[in-house]
Protein backbone atom coordinates (compact mmCIF):
# COMPACT_ATOMS: atom_id res chain seq x y z
CA UNK A 1 0.00 0.00 0.00
CA UNK A 2 2.75 2.39 0.93
CA UNK A 3 4.83 1.62 -2.33
CA UNK A 4 1.33 2.12 -4.66
CA UNK A 5 1.16 5.85 -2.45
CA UNK A 6 4.71 6.27 -3.49
CA UNK A 7 4.25 5.38 -7.19
CA UNK A 8 0.67 7.41 -7.35
CA UNK A 9 2.77 10.27 -5.87
CA UNK A 10 5.66 9.88 -7.73
CA UNK A 11 3.13 10.20 -11.30
CA UNK A 12 1.11 13.02 -9.85
CA UNK A 13 4.74 15.20 -9.55
CA UNK A 14 5.77 14.05 -13.16
CA UNK A 15 2.61 15.26 -14.60
CA UNK A 16 2.64 18.43 -12.66
CA UNK A 17 6.01 18.66 -14.04
CA UNK A 18 4.73 18.03 -17.46
CA UNK A 19 2.24 20.44 -17.15
CA UNK A 20 4.79 22.94 -15.75
CA UNK A 21 6.60 22.62 -18.79
CA UNK A 22 4.07 23.06 -21.45
CA UNK A 23 3.22 26.09 -19.93
CA UNK A 24 5.94 27.49 -19.96
CA UNK A 25 6.48 26.59 -23.40
CA UNK A 26 3.42 27.74 -24.24
CA UNK A 27 3.96 31.14 -22.37
CA UNK A 28 6.87 32.04 -24.93
CA UNK A 29 3.93 32.48 -27.97
CA UNK A 30 2.62 36.03 -29.00
CA UNK A 31 0.88 37.59 -31.20
CA UNK A 32 1.67 41.24 -31.71
CA UNK A 33 4.33 43.71 -30.34
CA UNK A 34 5.75 47.11 -30.65
CA UNK A 35 9.16 48.35 -30.83
CA UNK A 36 11.10 51.53 -30.85
CA UNK A 37 14.80 51.75 -30.98
CA UNK A 38 17.93 54.03 -32.05
CA UNK A 39 19.10 54.01 -35.04
CA UNK A 40 23.26 54.61 -36.34
CA UNK A 41 23.61 54.22 -39.86
CA UNK A 42 26.23 55.78 -42.41
CA UNK A 43 24.04 58.52 -43.89
CA UNK A 44 23.46 60.19 -40.44
CA UNK A 45 25.63 61.55 -37.71
CA UNK A 46 26.45 60.33 -34.15
CA UNK A 47 22.53 59.21 -33.80
CA UNK A 48 21.31 58.47 -36.92
CA UNK A 49 17.44 58.74 -35.45
CA UNK A 50 14.52 56.84 -34.20
CA UNK A 51 12.99 53.67 -35.13
CA UNK A 52 8.69 52.53 -34.16
CA UNK A 53 7.63 49.30 -35.42
CA UNK A 54 4.25 47.23 -34.62
CA UNK A 55 4.00 43.50 -35.67
CA UNK A 56 1.20 41.18 -35.65
CA UNK A 57 1.31 37.39 -36.25
CA UNK A 58 -0.09 36.12 -39.41
CA UNK A 59 1.37 32.72 -38.44
CA UNK A 60 3.79 30.81 -36.49
CA UNK A 61 6.92 31.92 -38.28
CA UNK A 62 5.49 35.47 -40.70
CA UNK A 63 4.66 38.82 -38.91
CA UNK A 64 3.37 41.77 -40.51
CA UNK A 65 4.56 44.60 -39.74
CA UNK A 66 4.17 48.88 -39.98
CA UNK A 67 6.80 51.34 -39.17
CA UNK A 68 7.94 54.71 -38.82
CA UNK A 69 11.62 55.94 -39.12
CA UNK A 70 12.38 59.64 -38.17
CA UNK A 71 16.11 60.20 -39.98
CA UNK A 72 18.72 62.75 -40.45
CA UNK A 73 20.11 61.96 -43.89
CA UNK A 74 23.79 63.59 -44.57
CA UNK A 75 25.58 64.41 -47.68
CA UNK A 76 28.64 62.10 -47.63
CA UNK A 77 31.01 65.05 -48.27
CA UNK A 78 29.87 67.00 -45.36
CA UNK A 79 32.84 67.40 -43.09
CA UNK A 80 32.70 69.58 -39.43
CA UNK A 81 34.69 72.88 -39.50
CA UNK A 82 36.06 74.95 -36.67
CA UNK A 83 35.30 78.61 -37.57
CA UNK A 84 38.48 80.96 -37.45
CA UNK A 85 36.92 83.83 -35.53
CA UNK A 86 34.84 81.95 -32.74
CA UNK A 87 36.59 78.06 -33.07
CA UNK A 88 32.52 77.11 -33.08
CA UNK A 89 32.06 74.57 -35.52
CA UNK A 90 30.08 74.10 -38.40
CA UNK A 91 29.32 72.51 -41.73
CA UNK A 92 31.40 74.16 -44.89
CA UNK A 93 29.23 73.84 -47.97
CA UNK A 94 25.78 72.94 -46.27
CA UNK A 95 23.12 74.34 -47.60
CA UNK A 96 20.02 72.24 -46.46
CA UNK A 97 19.39 70.00 -44.07
CA UNK A 98 17.41 66.48 -45.13
CA UNK A 99 14.92 64.66 -42.53
CA UNK A 100 13.58 61.71 -43.88
CA UNK A 101 10.46 60.44 -42.39
CA UNK A 102 9.81 57.09 -43.35
CA UNK A 103 6.54 54.92 -43.73
CA UNK A 104 7.31 51.21 -43.80
CA UNK A 105 4.73 47.51 -44.50
CA UNK A 106 6.61 44.44 -44.67
CA UNK A 107 7.39 41.59 -43.30
CA UNK A 108 9.69 39.58 -40.37
CA UNK A 109 10.29 36.01 -41.03
CA UNK A 110 11.38 34.00 -37.86
CA UNK A 111 14.08 32.14 -39.15
CA UNK A 112 15.23 30.37 -35.99
CA UNK A 113 13.14 30.89 -32.50
CA UNK A 114 14.36 31.08 -29.35
CA UNK A 115 13.70 28.33 -26.60
CA UNK A 116 11.73 29.72 -23.23
CA UNK A 117 13.70 32.44 -21.12
CA UNK A 118 16.71 31.66 -23.17
CA UNK A 119 18.82 32.21 -26.67
CA UNK A 120 18.26 34.16 -29.49
CA UNK A 121 15.39 34.76 -32.18
CA UNK A 122 16.44 35.42 -35.36
CA UNK A 123 14.11 37.22 -37.82
CA UNK A 124 14.75 38.20 -41.86
CA UNK A 125 13.36 41.78 -42.24
CA UNK A 126 11.69 43.29 -45.33
CA UNK A 127 10.00 46.39 -45.74
CA UNK A 128 8.76 49.28 -48.08
CA UNK A 129 7.06 52.04 -47.94
CA UNK A 130 6.70 56.33 -48.61
CA UNK A 131 9.31 58.39 -47.79
CA UNK A 132 8.27 62.20 -47.00
CA UNK A 133 11.74 64.58 -47.27
CA UNK A 134 11.74 67.39 -45.51
CA UNK A 135 14.19 70.06 -46.15
CA UNK A 136 15.02 72.29 -43.89
CA UNK A 137 17.69 75.18 -45.02
CA UNK A 138 20.86 75.49 -43.37
CA UNK A 139 21.61 78.72 -41.54
CA UNK A 140 25.33 80.34 -40.47
CA UNK A 141 26.09 83.50 -38.53
CA UNK A 142 28.64 85.17 -40.56
CA UNK A 143 30.50 89.03 -40.17
CA UNK A 144 28.65 91.53 -42.22
CA UNK A 145 31.60 94.13 -42.12
CA UNK A 146 34.30 91.43 -40.99
CA UNK A 147 34.19 92.78 -37.79
CA UNK A 148 32.13 91.03 -34.55
CA UNK A 149 30.33 93.81 -34.60
CA UNK A 150 27.77 92.98 -36.68
CA UNK A 151 26.57 89.82 -37.60
CA UNK A 152 23.75 88.63 -39.35
CA UNK A 153 22.40 84.48 -40.24
CA UNK A 154 21.16 83.49 -43.50
CA UNK A 155 21.25 80.59 -45.60
CA UNK A 156 24.42 79.08 -46.21
CA UNK A 157 25.46 80.33 -50.48
CA UNK A 158 28.89 80.24 -51.59
CA UNK A 159 29.14 83.99 -51.30
CA UNK A 160 29.77 83.75 -48.01
CA UNK A 161 33.75 82.70 -47.10
CA UNK A 162 35.21 80.82 -44.59
CA UNK A 163 36.43 83.52 -42.69
CA UNK A 164 33.28 85.24 -42.31
CA UNK A 165 31.47 82.63 -40.50
CA UNK A 166 31.37 82.69 -36.92
CA UNK A 167 29.01 79.13 -36.39
CA UNK A 168 25.57 77.72 -37.56
CA UNK A 169 22.29 79.68 -37.05
CA UNK A 170 20.16 79.37 -34.04
CA UNK A 171 18.31 75.96 -33.01
CA UNK A 172 15.42 75.18 -35.54
CA UNK A 173 15.72 78.45 -37.52
CA UNK A 174 14.31 78.56 -40.88
CA UNK A 175 12.41 75.21 -40.22
CA UNK A 176 8.69 77.32 -41.45
CA UNK A 177 10.81 77.34 -44.94
CA UNK A 178 10.95 73.62 -45.08
CA UNK A 179 10.16 71.84 -48.63
CA UNK A 180 9.07 68.68 -48.89
CA UNK A 181 11.01 66.46 -51.18
CA UNK A 182 8.53 62.72 -51.98
CA UNK A 183 10.06 59.28 -52.08
CA UNK A 184 10.17 56.05 -51.32
CA UNK A 185 12.30 53.60 -49.27
CA UNK A 186 13.00 49.87 -48.87
CA UNK A 187 14.64 47.94 -46.12
CA UNK A 188 16.58 44.48 -46.13
CA UNK A 189 17.62 42.92 -42.46
CA UNK A 190 18.55 40.71 -39.98
CA UNK A 191 16.99 41.51 -36.46
CA UNK A 192 17.93 39.58 -33.38
CA UNK A 193 16.17 39.87 -30.71
CA UNK A 194 17.72 38.91 -26.97
CA UNK A 195 15.67 39.31 -24.29
CA UNK A 196 15.40 36.85 -21.49
CA UNK A 197 11.63 38.14 -20.21
CA UNK A 198 8.76 36.87 -22.27
CA UNK A 199 6.83 40.13 -22.09
CA UNK A 200 9.55 41.96 -22.85
CA UNK A 201 11.88 42.59 -26.42
CA UNK A 202 15.17 43.35 -26.44
CA UNK A 203 17.65 43.11 -29.34
CA UNK A 204 19.47 44.72 -32.61
CA UNK A 205 18.71 44.96 -36.23
CA UNK A 206 21.60 45.48 -38.94
CA UNK A 207 20.95 45.84 -42.30
CA UNK A 208 20.74 47.70 -45.43
CA UNK A 209 17.96 50.83 -46.35
CA UNK A 210 17.71 52.73 -49.41
CA UNK A 211 16.03 55.79 -50.13
CA UNK A 212 15.36 57.30 -53.24
CA UNK A 213 13.68 60.76 -53.97
CA UNK A 214 11.99 61.79 -57.55
CA UNK A 215 14.68 64.41 -58.23
CA UNK A 216 18.29 65.33 -56.21
CA UNK A 217 17.83 66.89 -53.04
CA UNK A 218 20.49 70.19 -52.50
CA UNK A 219 22.53 69.45 -49.43
CA UNK A 220 25.51 71.16 -50.38
CA UNK A 221 26.13 74.30 -51.98
CA UNK A 222 28.87 73.19 -54.34
CA UNK A 223 29.15 69.44 -54.23
CA UNK A 224 27.48 66.75 -55.86
CA UNK A 225 23.96 65.74 -54.65
CA UNK A 226 21.94 62.57 -54.83
CA UNK A 227 18.24 61.19 -55.17
CA UNK A 228 19.37 57.95 -53.81
CA UNK A 229 20.52 57.41 -50.49
CA UNK A 230 22.14 53.69 -49.47
CA UNK A 231 22.57 53.15 -45.95
CA UNK A 232 23.64 50.79 -43.50
CA UNK A 233 22.54 50.23 -40.25
CA UNK A 234 22.24 48.67 -37.04
CA UNK A 235 19.27 49.60 -34.46
CA UNK A 236 19.16 48.88 -30.58
CA UNK A 237 15.55 48.55 -29.98
CA UNK A 238 13.46 47.78 -27.08
CA UNK A 239 9.37 46.44 -26.52
CA UNK A 240 7.09 44.33 -25.42
CA UNK A 241 4.96 41.84 -27.37
CA UNK A 242 1.40 39.93 -26.03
Amino acid sequence: MLRLDKISLLVAFTLVAIVANAQTQDSYDYQSEFTWGINKNTAGGLIGGLVFKKARKLSDRVLETYGLEIMNVKNPQEVRTSSPNTGNFFILGKKNYLYALRLQYGRDFILFKKAPQQGVEIKAIFAAGPTIGIVAPYYVEYSVDNTSFVTNTAQYDTNIGITSIFGTGRLFQGIDESKIAPGANIKAALNFELGTIKSQVTGFEAGFLLDAYTEKVELMAAAKNYAFYPTLFITLFYGSRK
